[in-house]
């Protein structure tokens, strides 16, 4: 056999093996839903991310709208609570106000007011009863 079938062999057999691996790879590749990346992101903002002063504008049940800036720029972002719903303390309406907030310093625009080991949400004044 000639080296240049020799070459076309090894060629060919290099070509299925990268095939079938990149077959194997795609195959048992776990992929997250949207609601496990959501948590790991949380998670990650909250290990890694610095603490700054906002202020929550509006909250509905499974979302809180808050602002806040960070080297003279603001910001304005929501949060998608549907998933941590049970560490919303009382009635979202009264969150509305000041706010401690984790963001990323490389992302500023990556942040989070709650997550499963941290909040920033601040106790709701009582209100006296008449």
């Amino acid at each position: 056999m000639p080296v240049r079938e020799y070459v076309q062999v090894a060629l060919l057999a290099v070509l299925v093996a990268g095939a079938v691996a990149g077959g194997l790879t795609l195959a048992f590749r776990r992929r997250r839903d949207p609601q496990e990346r959501e948590r790991l992101r949380r998670l990650s903002v909250s290990d890694r991310g610095r603490l700054a002063d906002g202020y929550i504008l509006d909250a509905t049940a499974d979302t809180i709208f808050y602002s806040y800036s960070v080297r003279g720029v603001a910001y304005t972002a929501s949060q998608d609570v549907s998933q941590i719903r049970h560490l919303i303390p009382g009635q979202t309406d009264r969150l509305i106000g000041p706010v401690t907030l984790k963001y990323l310093a490389t992302n500023p625009a990556n942040s989070i007011i709650v997550c499963e080991e941290w909040t920033g949400l601040r106790p709701a004044p009582e209100h006296p009863t008449v």
